[in-house]
C-alpha cells in the first residue's frame, strides 16, 4: 500500500502538468514547437510514451503534427507505425478510445510493433478527440505503460487528457485564424498596391497642406497616401529619421474618413515596457503604486480616430504580442483590470528599422509584422529629392521670418550650396541648418558665406567624418555616403566619387608684381597647392581666398595629397 504522501504528491502533477502545457501554448505561436512541448510535458509528467497529434487535413484526412521520439518528418515517412484507424474513428464520431492492452485491440496491431514494454508491463491506449465549438479537428493519443503494481485510474487520466486536447484545439484555431488573416491582409496589400498604382497613372498628384515637395519621389508618396487614407487598412510609414512621418501620417488621418476624430501620437521609443502598456491601455485605480485613480489610455481616447505608433519597431517582445491581441481582436483590458473594452481605431505606425530583418533574428514577431505591413508607405531621404530642398529651405525660412518678425531671405548661390549637401539628418537636419544660419544672419539676405558648410564648420559634416574614419592619404573623400535601398537599411549602390577641388577650380594667375607667375603654369596641382599654403604662412583661409576656393575645398586638397599642415 503506498503511502498518503505519494498519493498526494501525484494527484498534484496533472495539475503541475495543465500548468505547464498553457504556458507552452500561450508563449508561442509556432505550432510545430508547441506541440512537440506539450508531448514532451506529457512524457515527462505523466509517463506516457509514443504521444502523438493528428490533425485533419482538407480532405478530413488525418496527418501526424507532432510526434514524441522521433522527427516529424521521419514520423510521416513511414518511421512511425501510427494506428490511422483508431484516429479517424475517434475524430469521426468525437468519442474517446480508452484500450487497457493494445494487444487486445485489432484496430491497434499497426502500432504493436512500437512498443518496447517489459514482460511484465501492460501497455494502454489513449486517444481523445481534439474539438474546437465548431467540429473535431484532430485527435491526441498516448500510450503508458502498467506493470501490475501501478496506481492507474483510466478514468482521472482520460480527464486529464481531455483538459490537453480542448487546450490544443484552442491554439490550433487561433494559429489556423492567423494565418487566414495573413492571407488575406497580404492580398488585400496587393489589391491596394495595384489599384495605387493604376490610380497615379490616371489621376494628377495634388499635395498635401503640410508636407512640402515637387519631385516625382515625393509625388508618389502623396498619390499613395490620397489612395490608402479613405479605407480603415493599417498604414506603415518607413524611412530614415527625420523624413517626415508624422506629417504623413496627420495627412493620412486628415484625408480619411475619420478626420473629425482624434488623432492620437505615441513615440514608443521613448517609454518603457511598463509605461508604454499603461499609457495604450489605460489602468485601474491602485494597479500599481501611484495609480490614485482610474486613467484611458491612448486606445480609448482614440476611439472611431487615428492612434499613430511612432519607433513601432523599438517595443519589446513581450509588449509585441499584447499589441497583438488589439490589433487582431480590437479589443483589450486596462492594467489592473478584467473588464473587456473594445475599440475601433485606425492604427499609422512608423519605423526607421529594418523590420524584416528583426523576423528573420527572432527579435520581432512575424504575426505582428504581417498585421502592420498591411499597406506600407516608403518616405525616400532628402538626398533622393534634391529638388525639394530650395522649396523646403524657402518654406522653414518663412516660418523663421513669421516667429521672429524679420525678411530674410536666400540668395541663388546659398541655395545651390544647399543642394549640394547631403543632409543625413534629412528633412529635420535642413531646418535647424536655416534656422541657425538665419539666427546669425545679420543681414536681409542670406548668401553663400552665411553657411556654416563654407567655413568648414558644419556639425553634420563632422559627424559624418567620426562615423566613417578618415580617408587614407591619396584617395579623394567621398561627397556623400551612398544611398540606402529604401526598408533595407543595404547599400544600394556607391554615389560616384566627384573629381578634386583643385581640378574643378584653377589656380588663378598669381598677384600682380609677383615673378612666379609663369612658373606656376609648369607646376603640378600639389607643388601649387604646397606653395600657396607656403606664402600665406600656412592659413588655410588666406591660401583659400588666394587660389579662389572654400577652406573645406583647401581642407579637401590637403587630404587628397597627403599634405601636413605645418604649425609656424
Amino acid at each position: 500500500m503506498r503511502s498518503t504522501r505519494e498519493r498526494i504528491d501525484d494527484s498534484a502533477l496533472p495539475l503541475i502538468g495543465i500548468y505547464e502545457i498553457s504556458k507552452i501554448l500561450g508563449a508561442t505561436l509556432d505550432l510545430d514547437q508547441a506541440l512537440r512541448e506539450v508531448l514532451n510535458v506529457l512524457s515527462s509528467y505523466l509517463n506516457m510514451r509514443h504521444g502523438a497529434v493528428v490533425l485533419s487535413d482538407e480532405n478530413n484526412k488525418p496527418v501526424l503534427a507532432a510526434v514524441t521520439g522521433m522527427s516529424l518528418q521521419a514520423a510521416r515517412s513511414g518511421a512511425l507505425k501510427y494506428p490511422y484507424a483508431a484516429a479517424a474513428q475517434v475524430i469521426s464520431t468525437s468519442i474517446p478510445m480508452v484500450v487497457p492492452d493494445i494487444a487486445d485491440e485489432p484496430l491497434l496491431e499497426s502500432c504493436a510493433g512500437n512498443n518496447e514494454a517489459l514482460e511484465d508491463e501492460q501497455i494502454a491506449f489513449y486517444c481523445v478527440p481534439i474539438k474546437t465549438t465548431e467540429k473535431t479537428i484532430g485527435a491526441l493519443s498516448v500510450e503508458r505503460a502498467q506493470d501490475g503494481r501501478s496506481y492507474v485510474v483510466f478514468e482521472h487520466d482520460l480527464r486529464f487528457l481531455t483538459m490537453v486536447a480542448t487546450l490544443i484545439a484552442q491554439t490550433v484555431r487561433l494559429h489556423r485564424k492567423v494565418l487566414a488573416d495573413r492571407e488575406m491582409l497580404m492580398d488585400d496589400a496587393k489589391r491596394l498596391q495595384k489599384k495605387m498604382t493604376e490610380v497615379a497613372q490616371v489621376q494628377p498628384v495634388r499635395g498635401l497642406d503640410d508636407v512640402v515637395g515637387t519631385s516625382e519621389a515625393m509625388a508618389n508618396v502623396f498619390a499613395q497616401v490620397q489612395q490608402a487614407a479613405p479605407t480603415k487598412a493599417t498604414i506603415l510609414l518607413r524611412g530614415e529619421s527625420g523624413t517626415g512621418k508624422e506629417l504623413v501620417a496627420r495627412a493620412v488621418h486628415g484625408l480619411s474618413q475619420r478626420a473629425r476624430k482624434p488623432f492620437i501620437k505615441v513615440n514608443c521609443a521613448a517609454l518603457s515596457e511598463t509605461v508604454l502598456e499603461s499609457e495604450l491601455f489605460g489602468h485601474e485605480k491602485g494597479a500599481f503604486t501611484g495609480a490614485v485613480a482610474e486613467r484611458k489610455g491612448r486606445f480609448e481616447l482614440a476611439n472611431g480616430g487615428s492612434l499613430f505608433l511612432d519607433e513601432i519597431g523599438e517595443i519589446s517582445a513581450g509588449f509585441q504580442a499584447k499589441l497583438l491581441r488589439v490589433l487582431q481582436e480590437g479589443e483589450f483590458e486596462r492594467v489592473g483590470g478584467a473588464r473587456t473594452i473594445k475599440v475601433d481605431v485606425r492604427l499609422i505606425a512608423a519605423t526607421n528599422r529594418d523590420l524584416e530583418a528583426g523576423v528573420a533574428d527572432g527579435s520581432f514577431r512575424a504575426d505582428l509584422y504581417y498585421r502592420l505591413n498591411v499597406v506600407p508607405i516608403f518616405l525616400p531621404p532628402l538626398r533622393e529629392r534634391t529638388g525639394d530642398i530650395p522649396l523646403l529651405a524657402s518654406f522653414f525660412l518663412e516660418q523663421f521670418n513669421r516667429e521672429n518678425g524679420r525678411s530674410l531671405s536666400f540668395s541663388g548661390e546659398a541655395l545651390d550650396v544647399l543642394k549640394r549637401c547631403y543632409f543625413p539628418g534629412n528633412v529635420r537636419e535642413l531646418e535647424n541648418c536655416v534656422y541657425r544660419t538665419a539666427t546669425m544672419t545679420k543681414g536681409d539676405q542670406i548668401d553663400e558665406l552665411n553657411l556654416l558648410c563654407q567655413h568648414d564648420i558644419c556639425l553634420s559634416s563632422t559627424l559624418w567624418h567620426h562615423k566613417r574614419p578618415g580617408v587614407e592619404g591619396g584617395q579623394q573623400p567621398p561627397a556623400a555616403p551612398p544611398p540606402l535601398t529604401p526598408g533595407t537599411g543595404r547599400v544600394s549602390a556607391p554615389i560616384p566619387v566627384p573629381t578634386g577641388p583643385l581640378a574643378a577650380a584653377p589656380c588663378p594667375a598669381a598677384p600682380v608684381g609677383d615673378t612666379a607667375g609663369d612658373e606656376e603654369s609648369d607646376l603640378s596641382e600639389r607643388e601649387r597647392l604646397i606653395q600657396a599654403m607656403e606664402k600665406c604662412g600656412w592659413v588655410q583661409a588666406k591660401a583659400a581666398r588666394m587660389l579662389g576656393l572654400t577652406p573645406r575645398q583647401i581642407g579637401y586638397a590637403l587630404k587628397k595629397h597627403n599634405i601636413e599642415v605645418r604649425q609656424l
